[in-house]
């Protein structure tokens, strides 16, 4: 398709999801002109601040998602705030078409008694914490001996693994700085893990959960003369699904191990459900869970037995959810902007013409990373088929949709717009922290001083 003009694309977020929107669109036949609009100083999303810091492998696909941004066809405008530093209408009259792959990273609420006493936590802001997102305090408290998390996903994993693992284990990675000051106090023995249905409907990933097993002056206990129970379902579903039968044999080698003498211990639970956080002096002082019973179907049901455990701090693990964005409507029964393939689409399915999503945004917070780029596919998809009528009813003059017009706008607002040759030096500084103490990068945190590092040049007058 040729035009006289290139198409205007903004993708709202530079992680996976906005990247490989950004790499299919471009690839297409579609005469594209793509900006990638991100709010936070870095690109990356959930792969910088969302991956725990001891996965370097999972870390790798930043290096894909760099080849696309940084080969210069994409340009990145990250340090923008849209609803702050601009606004949706005002990208309309830059942009012929917006596609919002914002991600979910809130934390799905729990609603169970004292879940809001204090020491109770969402396992997203801790994330966010331990991997150095600029946005989160630089503390975290950690003066809990045991602690409870609910959930039985890969992100209740590595709360548990990072919560019990010794900082100087974790020293060869990327971890900031205040992390390491924070850890290190931390008098962590015990990390119990409930999952309210069995050992063969965990969502555990296999990998995660085998090398769980090999954190240094870590036990991994189970208790299979309570927990370990399957149904027919369960056993069908054991042995059908090759990446549960993996998780199920790991788990059966943990219940085969001898009681361990390390000085922490990961709990695994399972059939237990959790009933109620208990409170002192407006405190976390342990939790109590209900113990349930497998129905046939993998279904379970409660029992009316409770459980108390002593805990001192409690984190829910039990989903993301997407944050709700003015004007766009929003299904709050799934956390997702509505859309219907991609199209942002009101109550009565009607489309918002030029308002696209993908990602998690879109399909909610579920399957890995590399899913994205198959929602980024069918998004892009019904964006090349509308071309024809985005180009019709676009209200923007020529001027209006010159690359430099949008950059202009910020620049007089005062907004300090990271372009990926700014991010290229803040990469080169992290990694230069880094590699005297032989890591590979040591993250800046503070928002303030990324964006300072990032923009020396500028402010230097350096040539690019």
């Amino acid at each position: 398709m040729t035009t006289q003009r290139p198409l205007r694309v903004a993708i709202i977020g530079a992680g996976p999801a906005g990247t490989y929107a950004a790499d299919i669109l471009s690839k297409t036949d579609l005469n594209v002109s793509i900006d990638i609009i991100e709010r936070l100083p870095a690109p990356f999303g959930l792969v910088r601040y969302g991956v725990a810091p001891d996965h370097p492998r999972i870390k790798q696909i930043i290096v894909a998602l760099a080849n696309v941004i940084g080969r210069g066809d994409i340009r990145l405008l990250a340090n923008v705030n849209v609803g702050e530093d601009i606004s949706l209408e005002e990208l309309r009259e830059h942009y012929d078409a917006v596609i919002f792959a914002t991600g979910s990273f809130k934390d799905a609420d729990l609603d169970i008694p004292g879940i809001d006493l204090e020491g109770s936590f969402g396992a997203a802001d801790f994330v966010s914490w331990y991997d150095g997102h600029p946005d989160v305090p630089r503390t975290w408290p950690l003066d809990a001996k045991e602690v409870a998390i609910f959930g039985v996903g890969n992100v209740a994993l590595d709360v548990a693994r990072i919560l019990a693992k010794h900082v100087k284990d974790l020293m060869p990675t990327e971890i900031p700085a205040n992390v390491v000051d924070g850890l290190t106090s931390s008098p962590v023995t015990d990390v119990h893990v409930f999952g309210r249905r069995g050992p063969a409907q965990v969502k555990f990933s296999p990998l995660e959960l085998r090398e769980l097993g090999h954190v240094p002056d870590v036990d991994i206990v189970v208790y299979p003369e309570t927990d370990y129970e399957f149904d027919e379902a369960s056993l069908e579903y054991a042995e059908t699904n090759k990446q549960q039968k993996q998780v199920v044999k790991t788990l059966t080698d943990y219940a085969l191990k001898e009681p361990g003498t390390a000085s922490r211990r990961i709990h695994l639970h399972f059939l237990q459900s959790p009933h109620e956080v208990l409170g002192e002096d407006g405190k976390v002082a342990g939790v109590r869970v209900e113990r349930t019973a497998l129905q046939g179907d993998g279904s379970v049901k409660g029992t009316g037995e409770f459980i108390d455990y002593p805990v001192q701090a409690v984190y829910r693990a039990v989903g993301y959810w997407g944050t709700e964005i003015e004007g766009i409507p929003f299904n709050g029964e799934k956390g997702t902007i509505r859309n219907e393939g991609g199209r942002v689409v009101d109550e009565s399915g009607e489309h918002l013409q030029g308002y696209y999503a993908t990602g998690w945004i879109k399909r909610g917070p579920v399957g890995l990373i590399g899913h994205t780029k198959s929602d980024a596919s069918e998004t892009i998809a019904n964006l090349v088929e509308d071309a024809p009528t985005l180009y019709a009813e676009t209200k923007a003059t020529p001027a209006q949709l010159s690359p430099d017009n949008v950059l202009r706008l910020l620049k007089e607002r005062g907004v300090p717009v990271i372009q990926w040759a700014d991010w290229e030096i803040l990469d080169t500084h992290e990694r230069a922290v880094g590699e005297p103490h032989g890591r590979e990068r040591i993250k800046v945190v503070p928002r303030e001083e990324m964006t300072e590092i990032a923009l020396s040049r500028a402010v230097h007058n350096v040539s690019p």
